[in-house]
């Protein structure tokens, strides 16, 4: 990619943390040339990029050879649920349930939203005649086209933290039950989803990008209503008769890094031991097996975080909590 001379700073250590905020979990070199800034991108490699030092030991247990530049498309389909090391794949799994199902974008989508985060930062797509282009690679992104999305995610275009955004646009009537633990929330809230676009500041300035932006409202959900709560009962509240996709980011349990280097220094530190973890992963598969879901769940989706849910806790949270949705899955 080429980009003029005027879009990036000539300071390396200014345009360092520009290229950082905007492509986030990829790494971006700029060499200046005689047309002006050449861009690179790749996964990061290197240690210092990671915030968790017990990350390897995750990586061991995941198998299948995985390193810190591959780690980011990681993912295993076992049974009816899927794996991923990052949560951008939740989308990709979606989008192929969409495609197999021949779902009609009108459609009254129920989304259980397991996650310290709410996951609608803005992708790096641009709005083009009613579409949206990966500027990365130049091909358009579609929910009904796996494929597509793949692409996007593998080019950087969709990363961590994006991926409700674009499925939000596809499907205007979804609605999305969020479940997250204090310290993050306190209580239930629920608000309208507004679909709205922010523009890119980088590569086209101006350009249209997706966006989301949510509304304060009475205690209602529905279609097109977005609830976040800390308890289970509120979360399953009279769940609707509609498909339903789940995803489970494993921060939810414990989110002790937050992708933040300053960790230990921040107040509040949502880091509870493996006991308490345990304990949540029971009381979750407990209440989706009471909820009556049955054939409705269509998609499971588990993201296990690198840099916010600490990786020696990987292997014995995930051996408590897949046994149980294969389980829930086939009620």
């Amino acid at each position: 990619m080429q980009l003029p001379i005027d879009r990036l700073p000539i300071s390396k250590s200014s345009r360092h943390a520009v290229l950082r905020d905007y492509f986030c979990d990829k790494d971006a070199e700029a060499v200046l040339g005689g047309a002006g800034w050449r861009l690179s991108l790749m996964w990061p490699d290197g240690l210092d990029r990671h915030v968790d030092p017990r990350l390897q030991q995750g990586l061991a247990w995941w198998g299948g050879d995985v390193t810190l530049p591959t780690m980011a498309t990681a993912r295993t389909r076992k049974g009816h649920v899927l794996s991923a090391l990052y949560d951008s794949w939740t989308l990709q799994s979606w989008s192929e349930w969409v495609h197999a199902s021949g779902i009609c974008p009108d459609e009254h989508v129920l989304i259980l939203h397991v996650d310290d985060h709410r996951d609608l930062a803005s992708p790096r797509l641009f709005e083009e005649n009613g579409r949206w282009k990966d500027p990365i690679t130049g091909s358009f992104c579609d929910l009904e086209d796996p494929g597509s999305v793949t692409a996007a995610i593998e080019s950087g275009a969709i990363g961590m933290g994006s991926f409700l955004t674009p499925f939000l646009h596809g499907f205007r009537q979804a609605e999305v039950r969020q479940l997250c633990q204090p310290p993050k929330v306190l209580s239930t809230q629920d608000f309208a989803i507004e679909l709205a676009t922010q523009r890119d500041d980088l590569l086209e300035p101006g350009r249209s990008r997706p966006a989301v932006e949510l509304a304060p409202v009475a205690r209602q959900t529905g279609p097109g209503r977005y609830r976040v709560t800390p308890d289970l009962a509120d979360w399953l509240e009279t769940l609707p008769d509609q498909p339903t996709v789940l995803h489970i980011d494993m921060d939810y349990f414990n989110n002790r890094y937050d992708g933040d280097t300053n960790w230990e220094s921040r107040l509040n530190l949502f880091d509870p031991p493996m006991e308490c973890i345990l304990e949540k992963i029971d009381d979750l598969t407990a209440a989706l097996a009471g909820s009556g879901l049955g054939s409705r769940l269509v998609d499971i989706v588990v993201a296990y975080s690198p840099g916010f849910f600490p990786a020696e806790y990987w292997e014995e949270a995930a051996d408590r909590l897949i046994p149980e949705l294969e389980r829930i899955y086939g009620r």
